[in-house]
């Protein structure tokens, strides 16, 4: 099997680990701002629809949100895997790696599409979605469900290119993506000579047509080698053994994203209990606030990849050292991130909303008093990043499911239901469980894990803890 180019792209074993993860994690950010960007240019272009419209969407988000997270873990086992064989210069493997890895995700994707597609109409009433907007809502993500292989096809095509430290063409791919889909969007809404308008149903064949273009491309440049990886349609033959160990290395991350969307609609839940004023301002504030840890998401993103590579080299050393770094930097940015939302609270929610003081001086209030603990929030995702990188999902998943299930909810419940604080104890149980889950990921980090078995070497006797091995 030929080797990868490497004239883009090195080890990032080497040199001053500061600088490697912001060079990986800056991109990453920026790439994941561009992906918000599709969110914004459909709510554009569908508000023009009506009310009904923007309702079918906004009902449709959760559903699709839970099924892109279940094919994001196996795209963080594909990134892993990768990086683990390019830290130890074993560039054959790299590529037979990424083959399967595209293999493995095509292949669950194609199952999830079919099913969610006919199940798409008892999701809806599931959720209790009504007539009024029932067939608009049906349409919208039936179309998105059919492009799920083409969705998770470019999420593993983005984790693999991490792999290899090469996170500029994934960028430049979606900030080429989000142009076309700025001009396919009132295309196929509206409708132009020969294009007939197809309502909201065109909006997700704007994005489904967006993501075809970017697996093309990013297909294109692994099979010509451009991009760090050379791959070959030989390499495609499936690799059972290969793709079981991927699939035992990624379902945790699965669990692990699903578990966030599933906590994130469970809040959504008691927040409707309080009535619409709070409702809304739960939901503007919680976009804001998730616009705020994309810089957290992309270094720890950025720490898996470098603590793989680097204990792929033989280097446990510098993989303890780069989380470390990402610990630190997630902290102290997210601090400055929290610091200006904090104080740019009022102008960021009136450009979500306008007319509405009730629910804008709430959404005020809950913003600032969660911005404050966001900085703990870049801690866990530094933690859980570097779990990943060592192996560790079963590990990132836990934390996951402890912070959301066992500390937020639970306390958001209390506090809201059972003190005086009402239906701000919402806005506190983030700070609660934000501080909560920091510490219990940093004394899990300090203590080192428990022994896990290496995805890559299943013959080898075990994969220590980060902590450990630095020891």
């Amino acid at each position: 099997m030929p080797a990868p180019s490497t004239t883009t792209t090195a080890p990032l074993t080497e040199g001053p680990i500061l600088r490697a993860l912001l060079r990986l994690a800056v991109p990453i950010v920026l790439a994941n701002l561009l992906q918000t960007g599709y969110q914004l240019v459909d709510a554009y272009w569908v508000g023009r629809l009506g009310a009904n419209a923007v309702a079918a969407v906004a009902v449709s988000f959760p559903i699709n949100f839970l099924l892109v997270a279940l094919g994001s873990g196996f795209s963080v086992a594909g990134s892993v895997l990768v990086a683990r064989h390019f830290g130890a210069r074993d560039l054959p493997m790299v590529n037979h790696v990424a083959a399967q890895s595209l293999v493995l995700t095509l292949s669950l994707s194609l199952l999830l599409a079919v099913g969610a597609y006919f199940a798409s109409p008892l999701l809806l009433r599931l959720i209790g979605v009504g007539p009024d907007i029932f067939p608009l809502a049906n349409r919208f993500q039936q179309v998105l469900f059919l492009g799920l292989p083409l969705n998770f096809g470019f999420l593993m095509f983005q984790a693999l290119m991490r792999g290899v430290g090469q996170v500029r063409l994934p960028l430049y791919i979606n900030l080429l993506a989000l142009a076309l889909n700025f001009l396919l969007d009132p295309l196929f809404i509206y409708g132009y000579g020969p294009v007939p308008g197809l309502g909201v149903a065109g909006a997700a064949l704007a994005t489904v047509g967006t993501q075809a273009l970017s697996v093309v491309l990013g297909l294109a440049l692994m099979l010509r080698g451009t991009a760090g990886l050379k791959l070959s349609f030989r390499g495609f033959r499936p690799d059972t053994a290969l793709m079981l160990r991927a699939f035992r290395l990624g379902a945790p991350s699965s669990i692990d994203l699903s578990a966030r969307a599933l906590g994130f609609s469970m809040m959504t839940i008691l927040a409707t209990g309080f009535g619409t004023t709070v409702l809304a301002a739960y939901g503007i504030g919680s976009r804001l606030l998730a616009l705020g840890i994309i810089p957290a998401l992309g270094i720890s993103l950025a720490c898996s990849t470098l603590v793989a590579q680097n204990l792929g080299a033989q280097r446990p050393d510098r993989a303890r050292q780069t989380a470390r770094y990402a610990i630190g930097t997630s902290f102290l940015g997210l601090l400055l991130v929290g610091a200006a939302i904090y104080a740019a609270a009022q102008p960021l929610v009136r450009f979500f909303l306008a007319g509405d003081e009730a629910v804008a001086a709430e959404a005020v209030q809950f913003v600032r008093i969660a911005a404050a603990s966001l900085c703990f929030t870049g801690v866990q995702q530094s933690v859980s990043g570097a779990l990943r990188g060592a192996g560790n999902t079963l590990g990132a998943m836990l934390l996951t499911l402890i912070s959301t299930w066992v500390l937020q909810f639970p306390i958001a419940w209390y506090l809201s239901s059972h003190t005086a604080l009402g239906f701000r104890g919402l806005w506190w149980s983030f700070v609660a469980a934000n501080v909560l889950a920091a510490t219990l990921a940093l004394l899990w980090f300090l203590r080192g894990s428990r022994p896990q078995p290496d995805p890559l070497q299943p013959q080898a006797d075990a994969l220590t803890g980060l902590a450990e091995e630095a020891g």
